[in-house]
């Protein structure tokens, strides 16, 4: 019966490696042979896994295994108890982180309620001073809230007349660079029309000296023509007197 128990498991398995890997269901291996068998085989790949994983990716990796009969397989890059004394200072280190959180939350949870009284305070130092809510003031607490009011007064005239004597002193000296201005501006009208008026005196005398060359040109004309028409007259008057006066004397003659 075991003969035949054995050759149906190896059939089996002959048949899982011709069909391909199956699920196997992870659970306790009850025979003890096989559990041996795979605890060997997984061990190896495991040794295998986390040497490939230091190599690869540099880490410090530390493998420790004890067998079901308490044999003792194990694997590390740097040496197994470093990583565990480094393992345990980052577990403390984590605790500490821990720690470390939980005393900021306090910490920022009293200085937040410290916060909150003093908004409470100003809030209500600010209605005292808006005349507000004083039924529940002392006597003593109105007094300095009226000497506190008559100090912040002091302040506040003061400071209010440094700004209107600020004030006045900018417009004093923006008036003085106005009227400086204002001065610049006119003197340059008043440059302007000196020179436009020079220049309508010029237009005329030139105008005027035109007109006057034009009247001279005008009269040497006037008497040249003059002279042109008066010479044949007295010519023709000359002729006409020779001529006239040969003719009476040839009257005379002949009477």
């Amino acid at each position: 019966m075991e003969l035949s128990n054995q050759a149906l498991e190896e059939g089996s398995s002959q048949n899982q490696k011709k069909m391909g890997r199956g699920k196997i269901e992870i659970k306790r291996i009850e025979n003890t042979t096989n559990r041996q068998v795979t605890f060997c085989k997984r061990r190896n790949g495991l040794l295998k896994k986390a040497y490939e994983l230091s190599v690869l990716c540099d880490a410090e990796v530390a493998l420790v295994v004890f067998s079901s009969r308490g044999r003792l397989y194990e694997y590390a890059n740097n040496s197994v108890r470093g990583t565990i004394e480094r393992y345990k200072k980052a577990c403390a280190a984590s605790s500490n982180t821990e720690s470390v959180s939980e005393a900021n939350t306090q910490f920022y949870q009293q200085e937040s309620s410290k916060l909150r009284r003093q908004i409470r305070d100003i809030q209500n130092l600010n209605r005292h001073i808006l005349g507000e809510a004083l039924s529940s003031l002392s006597l003593k607490e109105l007094k300095n809230l009226e000497s506190r009011l008559e100090k912040g007064l002091s302040r506040v005239r003061s400071r209010k007349h440094e700004t209107l004597f600020a004030d006045v002193e900018f417009m004093q000296k923006r008036e003085i660079e106005l009227q400086n201005h204002n001065n610049y501006l006119r003197a340059k009208i008043a440059e302007h029309e000196r020179a436009q008026q020079q220049h309508e005196q010029q237009q005329q005398q030139e105008q005027q000296n035109l007109i006057q060359g034009n009247m001279c040109e005008d009269q040497s004309m006037a008497s040249q023509t003059y002279d042109r028409n008066f010479f044949p007259v007295n010519l023709l008057d000359s002729n006409n007197n020779h001529q006239y006066s040969r003719q009476d004397h040839t009257a005379l003659q002949l009477v």
